[in-house]
């Protein structure tokens, strides 16, 4: 770009910090160092490309000097493309969400997910001792069409036939119960924006839920029964709702402290990573879905049914938190 142009000088003195941060980015994607972009570059390109705009419209309407002139139809020529260029392939998007977006945004609410995860502990603990204590806790604690009949008068066969012999009853409950874990998943993410408050609720309340059912079938004689009929979806479908709260949470945390940033500007930075990893979280309740139907209606043995959510429980495990840092690793 030649200086010898005054006001060309001038103009180029005022833009030319956006100008160059504008051909870093495109320099490291034409690179094929895309990934390494964080959430911020990816939003900065947009606005990054308009204000080039601006100035070579700029420069064009007031006659500045040639090169100029050609370094900004140049630089905006290739952010165009890399903007608004061919589009990955629907399995390509697909494939970079498995393999690495959602993985990622697991990962990097971390923290969250484990306090999730201790809170449903916290909720059932609490529940499993008071219902033990005083049976009568358990119809204030769990909704009766979700009891559906199960309850401290409830007989140890009746409570055995549920899961082994009666199909209809055991349909309906299993549906009852995904239903509910479902509704729980997407509230406990949708009221995160309220500082995470009402997800804390919701999920030491779930604990409550869990409790209540396990303290009714010990009392019985059928808790290992009960569990090992839970672990076959339940791993994932606890799991799910761990990850829901921690979306939620993670979006609640940044409303409530967001540092250096504004509040909104923290709240829709988390609000990407959790909208990512909620979007996973269907995924999982749908497997869920799947490994409920194939305990119900093929898997009998307690045995099996334990060693199913055990499995499905590790490959969760393995799949977010081990396989993309051996990736990484091995890169």
């Amino acid at each position: 770009m030649s200086a010898s142009d005054p006001s060309s000088g001038r103009f180029r003195a005022s833009r030319q910090q956006d100008w160059e941060r504008l051909e870093t980015l495109i320099d490291r994607i034409e690179r094929g160092r895309a990934p390494s972009l964080s959430d911020e570059d990816l939003f900065e390109l947009p606005v990054l490309y308009r204000a080039t705009l601006s100035s070579l419209s700029v420069a064009r309407e007031t006659s500045l000097d040639a090169d100029l002139v050609g370094y900004l139809e140049s630089l905006a020529t290739r952010a165009y493309f890399i903007l608004y260029g061919v589009q990955p392939t629907l399995w390509r998007r697909i494939r970079g969400f498995f393999g690495q977006a959602w993985p990622e945004a697991i990962r990097a609410i971390g923290r969250e997910t484990l306090i999730a995860v201790l809170l449903t502990m916290v909720g059932a603990l609490a529940a499993y001792l008071m219902v033990v204590r005083d049976p009568a806790w358990f119809h204030a604690i769990v909704p009766a069409d979700l009891a559906g009949g199960r309850g401290p008068n409830a007989s140890a066969e009746e409570l055995r036939a549920v899961l082994y012999h009666s199909e209809g009853a055991l349909a309906i409950f299993a549906a009852m119960l995904f239903t509910h874990n479902a509704q729980v998943s997407l509230m406990c993410f949708a009221l995160g924006f309220a500082f995470g408050v009402p997800t804390v609720l919701l999920l030491l309340y779930n604990g409550c839920i869990l409790g209540a059912f396990l303290a009714i079938y010990v009392s019985k004689g059928l808790g290992l029964q009960l569990t090992a009929w839970l672990s076959i979806h339940g791993t994932t479908e606890l799991f799910a709702i761990a990850l829901a709260g921690a979306a939620g949470l993670h979006i609640g945390m940044a409303v409530a402290f967001p540092g250096r940033a504004s509040r909104g500007d923290a709240a829709v930075k988390a609000g990407r990573t959790a909208a990512i990893a909620m979007l996973g979280v269907v995924v999982m309740l749908g497997v869920a879905g799947l490994l409920e139907g194939v305990g119900r209606q093929v898997v009998q043995s307690d045995v099996a049914r334990a060693a199913i959510g055990g499995v499905a429980l590790f490959g969760w495990l393995l799949y977010f938190y081990f396989l993309p840092l051996r990736e990484s690793t091995d890169g």
